[in-house]
């Protein structure tokens, strides 16, 4: 799949946003593309947190929620079919489901065992379990040879959930520091990662 590149959006590229989007989350399903999430959280998780209090849920609950939403996306990015609807559809009807599960549980305590996010999933190829383990240790041994100040940055990104504003709240960095740390911290894990035989990145 050719690669896009951010703020690549509209006529200049010819791709309209829907498809960019549909682009960035077909790359987290194939390859759990770290920098297509990033860009997709940094988009959708302030606007699912506004939709969410515009449907009565207070800024804490509507940012759990909303945090919620994303995690689903990272799990499930290969439930996602942009010919049946558009990635902000698809998102924000995800949104609206677990804010109705939220109310119920509010209301009875009970969980909605009918909550596809509780159902377990199919079970996986044994080649691709290995193989998927292979390349999550080779990437855990490339995180450790980077930076402390990018490996931090890239923690909180990815095993906290943060996004590159809260990150930039929780550190005291600008903004445009932590994207920069992030982007180096990229770049310098594709290198190490494409000398590595035994990881397929692309």
């Amino acid at each position: 799949m050719t690669g896009l590149k951010p703020g690549a959006l509209g006529a200049k590229s010819g791709v309209s946003q829907a498809q960019y989007f549909s682009e960035l989350i077909e790359r987290v399903a194939a390859t759990q593309d770290k920098a297509a999430f990033i860009e997709l959280f940094d988009h959708f998780a302030p606007r699912i947190k506004g939709y969410l209090m515009q449907q009565g849920a207070d800024s804490a609950s509507a940012e759990e929620l909303a945090q919620e939403v994303m995690v689903i996306l990272w799990r499930k990015a290969a439930l996602f079919d942009k010919s049946k609807a558009s990635a902000s559809t698809w998102l924000f009807r995800i949104a609206r489901n677990r804010r109705i599960d939220s109310l119920r549980r509010q209301k009875n305590g009970d969980l909605d065992a009918e909550d596809p996010a509780l159902q377990p999933s199919a079970p996986e190829d044994p080649d691709v379990i290995l193989d998927t383990g292979l390349r999550e240790e080779r990437i855990r041994a490339a995180l450790e040879e980077l930076p402390e100040a990018q490996r931090e940055v890239v923690r909180q990104a990815f095993f906290l959930g943060l996004s590159h504003n809260e990150i930039a709240e929780s550190t005291g960095l600008p903004l445009g520091t932590v994207k920069s740390r992030i982007r180096l911290a990229f770049a310098r894990l594709r290198q190490v990662l494409e000398a590595d035989a035994a990881v397929d990145i692309d």
